[in-house]
């Protein structure tokens, strides 16, 4: 008998199925480089954020301004990078030993039964997940973020990278980006903020919305006072 052929369709749906990954590598890479020159007025995390909002029927309290990087205070992009990756001028997206660190420390038998997460992502691995990927954890995902973390050091650089992270990072319930914390938090624009008061918005990063309810906390001013004295030694990209 003669072998039966492949139906055409089946054959269709294999190769889409192949090509697929690949596809949507290419539509993250388009999106990535659009925004080398245009702002970035969406992203999963900010999309979520007013999906919550919307759901909460309190669509008021969204507040996000796209503000151009010569708009917002050298002090804030130097605590940023102070507190949340130190390494972010030298490395090539991921801070591999902060990386192996958090991997052992999840993995040791107290924290995984207390389920407890340790993070070592850099700022653009931070970007990468917020653009792009859902909350959820997975290897697919982490291994979906680290393309995309090298997708945004090659096509945009670490000028536009810190640039969008500003612009799309939340600074408590319905404030997104440093023109909004700094309206929210000081009454004025993210431009005039003071390397104190950019240190207090850099700590609050890891949990908003938990330091907005506790701003003049105990922690957060002493972790502030760190974070600015990082400051002075921290140059932002150019």
């Amino acid at each position: 008998m003669r072998p039966r052929r492949r139906h055409p369709r089946a054959r269709a749906l294999l190769l889409l199925a192949l090509c697929a990954p690949l596809l949507l590598q290419g539509y993250f890479a388009l999106r990535i480089a659009a925004w080398r020159l245009l702002p970035v007025a969406s992203g999963a995390f900010l999309r979520n954020g007013q999906l919550q909002l919307l759901r909460a029927r309190d669509a008021s309290a969204w507040h996000h301004e796209w503000t151009p990087a010569s708009a917002i205070s050298p002090w804030l992009e130097r605590a940023v990078i102070a507190s949340e990756d130190a390494t972010f001028d030298s490395n090539d997206g991921v801070d591999w030993s902060a990386l192996r660190d958090a991997w052992r420390r999840n993995h040791e038998k107290r924290n995984e039964r207390l389920h407890r997460i340790v993070g070592g992502s850099t700022i653009t691995q931070q970007l990468a997940k917020n653009l792009f990927l859902s909350p959820q954890r997975s290897y697919w995902r982490k291994a979906q973020e680290l393309a995309i973390t090298f997708m945004l050091e090659a096509i945009l650089g670490k000028k536009r990278i810190l640039e969008i992270y500003l612009n799309s990072v939340e600074w408590g319930y319905g404030i997104y980006g440093a023109q909004a914390a700094a309206q929210h938090y000081y009454r004025r624009p993210a431009s005039t903020l003071s390397r104190w008061q950019a240190a207090r918005l850099a700590v609050m990063l890891p949990a908003p919305r938990f330091f907005e309810r506790h701003f003049d906390g105990p922690y957060l001013s002493a972790r502030s006072g760190v974070i600015a004295a990082r400051a002075l030694d921290v140059l932002p990209p150019r």
